[in-house]
């Protein structure tokens, strides 16, 4: 399946997330910059994609969703990812022989 789902995710002035969808690069274009092209994404299906002034992207999200953040709410969930608790696994040991 192709990325065709262009999703741009903010921070609105009440502090809330928001996330806007477009059906594709042209009506994004519309209302952002395009100031490059993403040339080293390690998702193959990411290069070639437009990189916008004052956005964070493009960044794979599922199979078809292309997403763009503002450096704020790239801080913000990164911050939260990194420092989220990931459940310890109990190692089973064998029982000694004997």
């Amino acid at each position: 399946m192709n990325k065709d789902t262009y999703r741009v995710v903010t921070r609105g002035t009440d502090g809330q997330i928001r996330i806007r969808d477009y059906d594709s690069s042209e009506a994004l274009l519309k209302r952002h910059h395009q100031i490059g092209v993403d040339d080293c994404s390690t998702d193959l299906g990411l290069r070639g994609l437009p990189v916008f002034r004052g956005l964070i992207g493009p960044i794979p999200e599922g199979k078809n969703v292309i997403r763009y953040e503002s450096p704020e709410v790239f801080e913000t969930l990164t911050k939260d990812w990194s420092t989220a608790k990931i459940p310890r696994r109990r190692s089973r040991s064998k029982a000694p022989a004997g």
